[in-house]
């Protein structure tokens, strides 16, 4: 039967993108595991040392330490009171410091937030700032650890009577995410002996079946269910499921660990598939685009990789090292440098001044998101211990397109590297912030080694006007030009995959209006590959007069380098002095371009450019460059829509087949490299397959199938996913 299926499968992965007019929503089916190992372009580790981590908590520790009052409160640089619990955060990452042999300066600092932040606690619910007492009981714990060694016993056992108040007692009792902090707290309480281990398991065991298990163990691919925006939050998803993989890690071993440990585990996974090849989480959802969430990525994925490698399991461990460096590097781009904010970092994913709240939520305050960056990076240095040898990520290699449950209603799709997230509903309700959540529409693209701010990184809907701008179809309606992002109450998408293969993925949304409204419907036709991305879109019904609209990243505080173009059929934005630039071009020669009114988004202004075309289709190129690859103007010139697919200076697509620069390959018995048309390597058998090329010469292959390849006068036997290195042959 096996071998019947496989067979069955390889047929359908033949048959050309017309006869599949799928409907699967995701691919390939093994998701979230990814079994190719070989990557598109040229890869390298990142070798990040853990002490590294040390220096950006010390930055944070510095700055915040010059907003503590005398109690040994964190004061807030712009409510000018202590919020929340960047208090017991600052305790626990100065202890992390002074405990690794760093900072012994800011050890009076620490002592002071912990002698200020228990006294608090002691007081109970009423006594803590904003009643966020869930938040207090794991930091609190794990600082008490930390100084141990650095106070005398008196103060410890003064510290240890005041954490023993009774959970009921400290927390407001929300059951969303943060039920998941005093699940965390307990069993760390426990462990200390503050509460008996009895008391830890049933409040555990009771949160977990009453509340938490439906959030998380009963969703499609493991991930977090907040519930506190529509669609759900991408981003408050890191919290909850950290939250529960901590207490995973910690040996909770109650009743229903084996269900917790099971959802948390393969939830991570799918995660590995959702960051972009810069190391961002994914938008979307209250509290998107906030840098400390890239930081809970990180821990999770740090303490991932540590459990991966105890099991023996080497590829996925390399993996999640390989996602937390990611992470972690990708945060720097946020960190602050000038002299009164030095070491500190953006709230949100800009560079505007942090008192105009670009993209917060109400609870989003300088002090409280840099207490939960530096506490979490501080728990991702504490995770971090094994030496593992980096593997390239899912997000670096390619080959899927995963759809979130439609609470999420979000999917990504990524070809060797280049990523594309899509929305398949927006906001119709603003946020606490004033503006809406996540956009309709496609509203992310990222490459690897590349700044994926670029992209851009989100879409955006004011919450003022309700005008919204993602990559999306725009149309004419009485007299006015409307985008789809500015309608999610009249407008969803449906997201389908087609093929999926890590050189070349083939999917599309379908966009049609709901509700009993009427309005034209589109198709939106993507063909993703490690060099860029062809968008066609066509009208399935109604409006005469349609286009496409391209978010043009403008300014996010200071301003980029952006030109449009009307008769080069090119938008190009860069950031000063950079060299990569994000182009979209137009590839239909009568394309017309418009420039709209600016929107501001999260990560900065966003122009709307509306782009018609007299054809059927409107095609555009996306197509993220970096100072070694053709200018935009070469693959504009030289783009061709073929037969099997389309060619330029970078590529070409023929089929199910992908021919690039660095790499070549997708399913199929064989491919030509030169263009020549002669097969350069032939399979004994049809295959899935990557080739990483070498000047123009296969380097490494990989088969998704035991078969047996000809290169030349060569000839190899390949195991399926084991790559075979050539260069050294």
């Amino acid at each position: 039967m096996k071998e019947i299926r496989a067979a069955c499968l390889m047929l359908l992965m033949l048959l050309p993108s017309d006869v599949l007019k799928a409907q699967t929503d995701s691919l390939p089916e093994h998701l979230p595991e990814i079994k190719y190992h070989l990557t598109a372009r040229p890869w390298r580790p990142l070798a990040i040392p853990p002490d590294t981590y040390l220096d950006k908590i010390e930055g944070v520790c510095r700055f915040t330490a010059r907003h503590q009052d005398a109690r040994g409160a964190v004061i807030d640089p712009f409510l000018k009171r202590e919020h929340q619990y960047a208090t017991p955060y600052f305790a626990y990452a100065v202890g992390t410091l002074v405990e690794s042999g760093r900072a012994r300066d800011l050890l009076t600092n620490g002592i002071r937030a912990m002698d200020h932040a228990t006294e608090s606690f002691a007081g109970g619910k009423a006594a803590i700032p904003d009643r966020h007492g869930e938040f207090f009981i794991a930091p609190l714990v794990g600082a008490t650890k930390l100084y141990a060694r650095h106070v005398p016993a008196g103060t410890m056992e003064k510290w240890r009577v005041r954490m023993r108040k009774q959970v009921a007692e400290v927390i407001a009792g929300n059951t969303n995410n943060w039920e998941t902090y005093p699940m965390k707290g307990e069993w760390m309480r426990a462990g200390l002996g503050l509460v008996s281990r009895d008391a830890a398991v049933s409040f555990i065991e009771n949160a977990w079946t009453s509340r938490q298990r439906k959030r998380i163990a009963d969703t499609r691919w493991n991930l977090y269910h907040d519930r506190s925006s529509d669609p759900d939050t991408l981003n408050v998803e890191a919290v909850g499921r950290g939250n529960l993989l901590a207490l995973v890690n910690l040996g909770y071993d109650g009743p229903s660990s084996a269900a917790v440990r099971e959802a948390v585990e393969r939830g991570t996974k799918a995660t590995l598939l959702l960051q972009d090849p810069s190391g961002q989480a994914p938008t979307n959802g209250r509290t998107d685009d906030h840098v400390w969430v890239d930081v809970g990525y990180q821990l999770a994925f740090e303490v991932m990789a540590e459990r991966a490698f105890k099991r023996g399991d080497v590829r996925l461990a390399g993996q999640y090292r390989r996602a937390a460096m990611l992470a972690f590097k990708n945060i720097e781009r946020w960190r602050r440098t000038d002299e009164l904010w030095g070491g500190s970092y953006y709230i949100t994913k800009n560079h505007f001044d942090p008192s105009l709240r670009l993209g917060y939520q109400a609870a989003s305050q300088y002090s409280n998101y840099n207490g939960s960056l530096m506490y979490h990076l501080a728990e991702a240095y504490h995770a971090r211990r094994a030496t593992i040898r980096e593997q390239p990520t899912p997000t670096e290699i390619g080959g899927y397109a995963l759809t979130t449950d439609a609470e999420f209603a979000s999917a990504v799709a990524n070809a060797g590297g280049m990523q594309m997230q899509v929305n398949t509903r927006g906001d119709i309700k603003p946020g606490t912030g004033g503006d809406y959540w996540t956009a309709l529409g496609a509203v992310r693209f990222g490459r690897v080694d590349w700044d994926t701010r670029l992209g851009p990184s989100d879409g955006i809907r004011k919450g003022d006007s309700g005008l919204g701008v993602s990559f999306a179809p725009t149309f004419l309606e009485d007299g006015k030009w409307v985008r789809l992002a500015s309608v999610p109450d009249r407008y969803q998408g449906k997201f389908s995959v087609q093929f999926a293969h890590p050189l070349l993925v083939r999917c599309a949304i379908d966009y049609y209006p709901i509700n009993n409204h009427t309005g034209p419907s589109f198709r939106n036709e993507f063909v993703i590959t490690p060099d860029g991305i062809l968008s066609s879109v066509t009208r399935t019904s109604g409006a005469e007069s349609w286009g496409v609209t391209w978010p043009l990243l403008e300014n996010d505080g200071a301003a980029l380098d952006f030109v449009v173009s009307a008769s080069g059929r090119i938008a190009r934005t860069a950031y000063p002095n950079e060299s990569d630039e994000q182009n979209f071009i137009a590839l239909d020669s009568g394309a017309m371009m418009m420039s709209e009114a600016s929107l501001r988004s999260t990560y900065g202004d966003l122009r709307p450019i509306r782009v018609t075309s007299s054809g059927t289709a409107n095609r555009t190129f996306i197509y993220p460059r970096s100072s070694t690859d053709p200018a935009a103007e070469r693959v504009r010139d030289g783009f061709q829509i073929t037969a099997g697919g389309f060619s330029s200076v970078l590529g070409r697509i023929d089929g199910n087949l992908y021919v690039g620069r660095t790499s070549a390959g997708g399913v199929g018995s064989g491919v030509d490299l030169d263009g020549d048309g002669q097969m350069d390597v032939k399979f004994n058998s049809a295959c899935g397959f990557v080739l990483q090329l070498r000047g123009g010469r296969v380097a490494a292959i990989e088969a998704d199938r035991p078969v047996t390849v000809r290169i030349g006068r060569r000839t190899y036997r390949l195991s399926a996913h084991v790559p075979r290195i050539l260069a050294r042959e």
